[in-house]
């Protein structure tokens, strides 16, 4: 017997269902509007945020490897430094002139080095110090972005704690209500509501017009519609058309 009933489901009782099916969840669509762009604004913030850590800990393995590498240059100097005053201690030894020019250019080369090691400290140097400078800036930039996202977060757990509630109801709802659409229907509507621009699938005709597109529709396909025994999509925007008497409120 309840086979029988189900196969007796009127097409004017489908397109009430569809519509209830398309009045619920425009109203979580409503929802998510209401939260606005707050996910990914949160979403890119988090992403922004790792980034910004990333690229601070990569200038600071390179500051303390420029640091490094003044230390380096510093003991290099001095250590050229004191080859120099033991070099000219010995000059002052010298036997023959083979031994002065060889002291003499050991001399003129610890002295370059010296001069180079000077050099590196000062490239290096700044390059410790612009380094230094960035991560700064960096650190400060990325405590800002951490306060906007705490702030985005609290604005949409606000907005979820509020609406949560709502939705979770809804979606029981919607589920229920698709439970009562037959399989083909149910997929026709979701394809349908998945390509409006607005996800609208099921919309009422207006003046004489898709409620959705908002074209004329011929006179015929109107009556057709107004008596509510087949189903009738748009031809220009494909959504399923219902007129609004068959949803109106009964006195």
């Amino acid at each position: 017997m309840a086979k029988k009933q189900e196969k007796e489901i009127t097409v004017e009782d489908k397109l009430k269902t569809l519509y209830s099916l398309q009045q619920k969840l425009s109203e979580i669509d409503s929802i998510k509007i209401l939260r606005g762009e707050l996910p990914l604004e949160v979403a890119d913030l988090e992403d922004e945020i790792i980034g910004l850590d990333t690229r601070i800990k990569k200038h600071e393995a390179e500051l303390k490897e420029s640091e490094t590498t003044v230390s380096q240059q510093k003991q290099k100097a001095k250590d050229s430094a004191l080859k120099i005053e033991k070099y000219k201690e010995q000059l002052d030894n010298v036997r023959n002139n083979r031994e002065f020019d060889h002291l003499s250019k050991e001399i003129e080369f610890e002295t370059l080095e010296i001069e180079l090691s000077e050099k590196r400290t000062r490239e290096f140097g700044q390059e410790s110090k612009n380094l230094a400078e960035q991560i700064e800036k960096s650190k400060a930039f990325l405590e800002e972005r951490k306060l906007d996202l705490a702030q985005k977060k609290d604005e949409l757990e606000g907005i979820v704690s509020e609406t949560k509630q709502q939705e979770e109801e809804l979606r029981e709802e919607v589920k229920n209500v698709e439970t009562q659409v037959e399989p083909r229907l149910l997929h026709a509507f979701k394809r349908i509501r998945k390509s409006a621009r607005n996800g609208l699938a099921v919309v009422c005709i207006e003046r004489g017009a898709c409620g959705g597109c908002f074209n004329k529709i011929p006179p015929q396909k109107q009556m057709d519609i107004k008596l509510g025994k087949k189903i009738i999509v748009c031809e220009y925007c494909g959504r399923i058309m219902i007129d609004p008497e068959l949803i109106a409120p009964a006195d």
